[in-house]
């Protein structure tokens, strides 16, 4: 048997030397922190001793099957995997026979070692999930592929992709002909629609009389209110109202003021839920009242419930999340799962016309469930704001299948 003792400064340093040079087989048998040089015992530094060992006739492991990755990567998963199968045997195996110096217990594994074992194993699962991913990219045909690239630029979470391209195989098993890339498409669009159906008439409900807009700032909530009342009081001939409890922003009751002027229209600003009584009583002639709220870190529990505290009355209303189309899909998510907790079922995007990417509509309503009642754009004021149908929505998500 040979035996060898390492000093340095990590064991990831000590199973890469010895590895080097004991080989495969080698064995730790002990590894301990000691301390080195310094000066009149000062300033020692703090080290790793490693003792290893390996018999000098150990017959060669048969080296387990594993499964062969896509041609194109396969050097590199073989590297990988074989460094993996070698740093996993040298720290994982039990010790053989002592060496011929006094036998020591061997200690248990450190935090080290551990890192260095949970680390291989995540190297294992990615190896796997890498390679079942090439496998799949080479089973489908060019207009599954170019769908499945077209959904995950456009950010739709990986498991509808999924879902959607095992559907699609379906089909196209049941057809015995690959399919054409429009057809793929038309496909794709009638599935996605049929998920969207349950959400596809969700609208600001006729009978409330006080509709909240809660979302983060910079989202465009004033000027989405803008944009509603003046699509309410032109098209629709009701009397609106607005009440603002956004004191925390510089000038944004002042924007709010000066759509108030522009369509006519009394408002209200209110500091705190006690105020809203009165707010009510001064718009008690309106039909509708629009209520702009303060644009806050809601991953803070705390904001969203001082939020929700205004959004409290005995008046007939409901509350719409906004969200900017800009923002991470992440960040939403997020603010989504804070607002859903107090009974929020809709939303409305906004700035669409300052992106390219539209997944996060269809992550967040069927993870959530919310209905999204408008998609808005720009600044113009009635304008630039539409009611949410699925069919177009698609046609932005999907684009044209022969341009992909």
């Amino acid at each position: 048997m040979r035996v060898k003792r390492y000093i340095v400064e990590a064991l990831p340093e000590a199973v890469s030397l010895i590895r080097t040079e004991l080989g495969k087989d080698a064995i730790i048998l002990e590894t301990k922190e000691i301390k080195v040089g310094g000066f009149m015992g000062m300033f020692r530094k703090r080290k790793m001793e490693v003792i290893a060992a390996v018999e000098t006739n150990a017959a060669k492991a048969p080296e387990p099957p594993l499964r062969k990755p896509a041609p194109e990567v396969a050097a590199v998963v073989e590297q990988i995997l074989q460094t993996a199968q070698r740093s996993s045997t040298a720290v994982a195996e039990p010790p053989k026979p002592a060496p011929p110096e006094p036998e020591k217990p061997v200690e248990k594994r450190g935090s080290q070692e551990q890192f260095i074992i949970e680390e291989i194993r995540e190297l294992r699962s990615f190896m796997v999930k890498m390679s079942k991913e090439r496998s799949d990219l080479h089973a489908m045909s060019p207009p599954l592929l170019a769908l499945k690239q077209r959904l995950l630029k456009q950010e739709v979470d990986e498991e509808l992709v999924g879902k959607l391209l095992d559907w699609l195989q379906e089909q196209q098993t049941l057809s015995s002909v690959e399919l054409e890339a429009e057809t793929v498409w038309s496909l794709a669009a009638s599935k996605l629609e049929e998920w969207l159906e349950p959400f596809n008439h969700g609208r600001i409900d006729p009978s409330a009389r006080v509709v909240h807009f809660v979302g983060p700032t910079g989202v465009g909530k004033t000027t989405t209110i803008a944009k509603l009342a003046a699509e309410q009081t032109i098209k629709l001939g009701k009397k609106v109202g607005f009440i603002t409890s956004d004191t925390y922003r510089i000038a944004a009751v002042d924007q709010l003021r000066t759509y108030a002027n522009i369509l006519n229209v009394p408002m209200e600003v209110v500091f705190s839920p006690m105020d809203l009584p009165k707010a009510y009583r001064q718009l008690a002639e309106r039909d509708l009242i629009l209520m702009d709220t303060a644009g806050r870190n809601f991953r803070s529990e705390l904001h969203v419930s001082e939020v929700n505290s205004l959004l409290q009355s005995d008046q007939p209303g409901e509350t719409v999340l906004v969200l900017s189309l800009t923002g991470k899909t992440a960040d939403m998510v997020a603010i989504a799962e804070r607002f859903i907790q107090y009974g929020v079922q809709k939303v409305l995007f906004t700035k669409l016309d300052e992106t390219e990417v539209y997944g996060a509509i269809l992550n967040l309503i069927l993870r959530f469930e919310l209905q999204p009642t408008h998609l808005a754009s720009g600044q113009t004021v009635p304008d630039d704001i539409a009611p949410f149908q699925a069919g177009s929505y698609i046609a932005m998500l999907l684009g044209e299948a022969l341009n992909e």
